[in-house]
């Protein structure tokens, strides 16, 4: 027997030889038929994971969604809500402020009505006295005046000439300490 190469042997060599090249064919269109399966597979299968993700994604969005409608109804309820107050605590001011203007008003209305009274009763007492002893009495109070002035102007000037002769004294200390340290043989 002779081996012949596929693509010399003679007659029925070239059938056997597409015989194993379709196999070999067939055998790679399989092995890449099933390669391709199981990407397609592993594709199918990460995009169904994908949609599952995106599902619970898409859900997490929505309740954040409605957490973040819910804070801002509650933030514009705060915001009503600190208005009214605000407004009620103006309110509340303002008619204090015109309580305290009202009552201000009154004790300055009673204020000048007892100045009126007062003045009434200076010229009443001016008038019993008939001059002379309102003169007299004006004399003494200008004297009393004049002598609690002078009795201030005493007490400073005494207290004054305190404290010189405290600074005397403390000097004449200083110098007898000095003229007797002096005197002390060394």
């Amino acid at each position: 027997m002779v081996a012949w190469p596929a693509s010399v042997a003679p007659g029925g060599g070239t059938e056997l030889a597409r015989h194993e090249e379709l196999t070999l064919l067939f055998h790679g269109t399989l092995q890449l038929g099933q390669a391709l399966n199981g990407v397609y597979r592993t594709t199918e299968t990460r995009l169904a994971k994908a949609r599952r993700n995106l599902g619970l994604y898409g859900r997490t969005v929505e309740l954040l969604g409605q957490e973040v409608s819910q804070g801002r109804e509650a933030a514009q309820e705060l915001r009503a809500s600190l208005l009214d107050t605000q407004q009620k605590e103006e309110d509340i001011l303002q008619l204090h402020a015109e309580a305290t203007a009202e009552v201000l008003g009154e004790v300055a209305q009673a204020q000048k009505v007892l100045q009126d009274s007062v003045r009434q009763l200076e010229v009443q007492l001016r008038r019993a006295w008939l001059g002379h002893a309102y003169e007299e009495l004006e004399a003494l109070k200008a004297h009393a005046d004049k002598q609690s002035h002078t009795l201030w102007a005493l007490t400073g000037h005494i207290q004054r000439q305190r404290r010189e002769m405290v600074a005397q004294q403390h000097r004449l200390r200083q110098i007898h300490e000095r003229l007797h340290t002096a005197a002390l043989p060394a």
